[in-house]
């Protein structure tokens, strides 16, 4: 195995341990586009491990230096078209194979590094450059990969990412809050009566509750919007990105169904739901060819 071969296959590793709904989804496509997800993916994984590993002993400060230092390396890479990182190989040869943006990159950096130091999000429209970067830039990256028959494709994927980003917001404010940030909009949640401090008690209040409703609903909003642009996806890719949508989208359902507590329960898509979705995207993917 050469060591481009060796970096597709360290992505690959981290997919399949970190991100397993989305490894699930990978397999419908066509095995000629998947080593290329597993890139982009290993590179954002990686990333994010700097900013959010909560075994880590770096300080907030170590941890700045440690993504910048990384995210520079990787950032001159791409413009160089060379690497010699474990994962930085297989990135600059999917950028180079399928011409993403060097500015997708850039931003979803960026982002990252206002994990380190970003608490909270007084507007929606200030949530919206940090989701930019960690989540609809996602969606850009990928279209090229996916393959696309108009260029309505990429608002769409925008829009898709946003979407699966809200959604884990919701499902993790109990979690962010272990690390000291509260991504649902400060404003937003003082619409319904609900503060900080009435997060941070973790008391589940019909305050709350509604807060989380309104926030599910954007979340349904953008599925819906974003729903035509698969029809714009090569037809070979299609099942895969419905399948994301229903199992990403799909977790505000499974927090209605905990009773909004997400403060002491996860809302975790079952493993019945996840075969079920799998199977009939799999059936589909059966009826188109490569």
């Amino acid at each position: 195995m050469d060591q481009l071969e060796e970096s597709y296959a360290e992505c690959k590793r981290l997919n399949s341990l970190h991100g397993k709904t989305y490894f699930l989804a990978t397999l419908l496509l066509p095995k000629s586009k998947r080593k290329y997800v597993h890139a982009l993916y290993g590179f954002a994984r990686y990333a994010d491990e700097i900013v959010d590993d909560l075994e880590s002993t770096l300080t907030i400060a170590e941890k700045e230096i440690a993504l910048a230092t990384w995210g520079n390396k990787i950032l001159d890479n791409l413009k160089t078209g060379s690497s010699d990182d474990a994962v930085g190989r297989a990135l600059i040869d999917t950028v180079s194979h399928f011409n993403i943006p060097y500015e997708h990159f850039e931003a979803f950096l960026h982002s990252m590094t206002m994990d380190l130091t970003v608490q909270e999000y007084q507007t929606y429209e200030d949530l919206l450059e940090y989701v930019y970067g960690s989540a609809a830039v996602i969606g850009l990256e990928m279209v090229p990969v996916l393959g696309f028959l108009d260029d309505g494709a990429f608002e769409c994927a925008k829009k898709l990412g946003i979407a699966f980003q809200l959604a884990n917001f919701i499902r993790d404010v109990g979690e962010d809050l272990e690390r000291g940030r509260i991504y649902l909009p400060i404003q937003e949640l003082a619409q319904f009566g609900v503060s900080r401090d009435m997060l941070e008690a973790r008391v589940l209040t019909p305050e709350i509750i509604a807060a989380l409703k309104f926030q599910i609903a954007r979340v349904r909003q953008l599925q819906r919007e974003a729903a035509p642009g698969i029809l714009l996806l090569e037809p070979s890719s299609r099942p895969c990105i419905e399948a994301a949508s229903e199992l990403y989208c799909g977790i505000v359902d499974e927090v209605e169904k905990i009773g909004y507590d997400i403060f002491n329960a996860r809302a975790k898509t079952s493993t019945v739901r996840r075969l079920n979705v799998f199977i009939t995207a799999y059936v589909k993917r059966l009826t188109v060819s490569n």
